[in-house]
């Protein structure tokens, strides 16, 4: 494979952040600036977010799924962080992901980019649902792009914010007494968003003889869960009385439509979701343990921290 590596010199290197109006994204936008990055965001609206231009931020239009926007926004970049899905989109996500690696892995090593470090997703068991079969497919994309790629897959993330943390709130807070489907017992290995961004920024340093020019990386913290042993520590954290009773009729758009009632924040990408439930998002190779100085934190103390941010962080 092809493709150059990062340079090191006294001005700061560009990088570049995809998705970085997102979740991941924004969080990890303040932390590179905060680190004195020259960071450039890549949005499609950028009237939409000129708020975030600042001395140490350029933001740069662009889409994804128009290869002629690209070139311009990824001229000089070192690193490029890929933090984009299309699963809230109301067409096939799958399809348009597809497109957008493939777009953006053309114009990546056509500009010279040294590295691309990409947010993906955990998944065990066949078959895989058609939203982590997406993300296992994008990274192998990216990876076969000609740049150095690092991935990071991971599990449930953990912060105020959080898809998953905000599903699992709205039900703990509105329903005292829940009939659970099946897949509240799937096992997962939650980590906290902070840890999550641990990785990514130390993925900007990380030494090339650390990992094969791409690399996988299965991120997760140290306790294996299920949704309902996460449901009941969020309940134990807020003081509240929870009763939870599995059934095992409710179907995966039984399901969707169940979650879309008490959580409308998941009333696009229900049916979606409910599906990747059904696969456990375990980490089987540690190896980022030994390749970065990060250990994330257990499951309790990340609620503990999701709560205490929830009133400081933006959402």
């Amino acid at each position: 494979m092809t493709g150059s590596q990062p340079t090191h010199s006294s001005q700061p290197e560009t990088v570049l952040i995809t998705g970085a109006t997102g979740y991941i994204g924004s969080r990890l936008l303040r932390r590179l600036v905060n680190g004195s990055h020259r960071v450039r965001c890549l949005v499609r609206r950028p009237d939409a977010v000129s708020s975030l231009a600042t001395n140490n931020v350029d933001v740069a239009g662009g889409d994804l799924l128009r290869p002629a926007t690209l070139p311009d926004s990824l001229r000089g970049v070192s690193t490029a962080y890929y933090l984009v899905h299309s699963m809230a989109s109301g067409g096939d996500f799958a399809l348009e992901d597809r497109k957008a690696a493939n777009n953006f892995a053309t114009a990546a090593r056509a500009a010279g980019v040294g590295r691309i470090i990409y947010l993906g997703g955990l998944g065990n068991g066949r078959p895989l649902s058609g939203h982590l079969e997406s993300r296992r497919e994008v990274g192998e994309i990216l990876r076969n792009s000609g740049v150095p790629t690092i991935e990071f897959r991971a599990s449930i993330i953990i912060g105020s914010g959080s898809l998953s943390f905000e599903l699992i709130r709205a039900l703990v807070e509105k329903l005292p007494v829940m009939l659970t489907p099946k897949w509240v017992h799937t096992q997962c290995q939650p980590i906290a968003i902070d840890d999550v961004l641990d990785y990514l920024v130390a993925a900007l340093g990380i030494s090339d003889t650390v990992f094969d020019r791409c690399q996988v990386f299965e991120i997760g913290g140290p306790d294996r869960a299920s949704y309902r042993d996460l449901m009941a520590e969020y309940a134990r954290q807020r003081g509240l009385k929870r009763m939870l009773i599995s059934v095992p009729v409710l179907s995966p758009r039984l399901s969707s439509l169940w979650l879309g009632l008490f959580t409308p924040v998941y009333a696009r990408i229900g049916r979606k979701l409910v599906e990747s439930l059904r696969n456990e998002t375990v980490v089987d190779d540690e190896s980022a343990l030994d390749a970065f100085p990060i250990r994330p934190r257990g499951m309790s103390d990340a609620v503990r921290r999701a709560l205490d941010n929830e009133g400081r962080e933006f959402v």
